[in-house]
């Protein structure tokens, strides 16, 4: 897929995308748009990856419910999620975009924000969407997986919040970007090679990048905040992924297995709920690589 596609749930919300479905190419910059002369004054963007299913949609759903104007970016899309917010009159948009193809999706959103007012009280952005293949040796999966796995974990991090931070360099409202990382970043594991490694990244450039915003702010610029938080264990269909592994060439798999049956998975939705109270709070970005089981 090289295209953007734009659905929107219906809302009362000025920002609400039109019931259009059009490619990247063809999709004009104001389409879910405010006026650039109207006011966007005490409202809350936030934007979240991977938000079709898993943590991503129980994130999606809490920043609904507190308010937020929501962009889901995900290569499928969430009926229920699209459900829920047209019976609550939120305001949600889901754009449908390979996030292995992301310089399509990074590009789009930076002209997208250009066409928002400058006033948004707040404006979020949180990347969430990630990638395990099965696990085993690096050299047992294809190229093409392992570089999709890549791309969607690292490569769609970097470009997305590069175009996020260039667009919203002038707003004055808080900005914050919010990184979904892993204990897996912080301490590698024999099989899970790509993924260890795309989150290693993930806390790394994340650093890098509150470094920047830190030399903006000694230098009088608006800057943002930046966090890595690793979100605990999770019932997803990534932990029955990791749990398929055969243990020939995936030795923690037994380890995975427990946490499952000695109930030590934390549902979506309360890890979501956990993940947006950090996002919330005043000293967000004081500690750029932070665990949520820390709070």
């Amino acid at each position: 897929m090289n295209s953007v596609h734009n659905v929107s749930a219906a809302s009362t919300a000025p920002s609400t995308a039109p019931s259009t479905t059009s490619s990247a190419a063809s999709l004009p910059s104001s389409a879910g748009a405010l006026d650039p002369a109207s006011s966007a004054a005490g409202q809350t963007l936030t934007f979240i990856t991977g938000s079709s299913r898993g943590l991503g949609e129980a994130l999606a759903r809490e920043c609904l419910q507190a308010g937020h104007q929501v962009i889901g970016i995900a290569r499928g899309r969430s009926e229920a999620l699209e459900q829920f917010a047209r019976q609550n009159g939120h305001s949600l948009q889901q754009w449908q975009a390979d996030l292995a193809e992301p310089l399509v999706i990074a590009r789009h959103l930076g002209d997208w924000l250009r066409t928002q007012p400058a006033d948004w009280a707040s404006v979020n952005l949180i990347n969430n969407a990630g990638v395990i293949p099965a696990p085993g040796p690096t050299e047992a999966q294809t190229l093409e997986v392992l570089s999709s796995a890549l791309r969607v974990g690292l490569e769609a991090t970097l470009l997305i919040s590069a175009a996020f931070l260039d667009a919203t360099g002038h707003w004055v409202g808080h900005r914050r970007i919010l990184n979904i990382s892993s204990g897996l970043g912080r301490r590698a594991m024999a099989g899970l090679a790509v993924y260890c490694a795309a989150k290693a990244g993930m806390d790394n450039l994340s650093r890098a990048m509150a470094l920047d915003e830190e030399v903006k702010a000694s230098q009088g610029r608006p800057s943002a905040r930046v966090v890595s938080l690793a979100p605990g264990i999770i019932n997803t269909d990534m932990q029955a992924t990791i749990r398929g592994g055969g243990p020939e060439g995936f030795p923690d798999r037994d380890r995975f297995v427990a946490f499952e049956t000695e109930g030590q998975l934390a549902s979506a939705a309360d890890t979501a709920c956990k993940v947006l109270a950090w996002l919330s709070r005043q000293d967000f970005g004081q500690q750029v690589l932070a665990d949520v089981r820390d709070a």
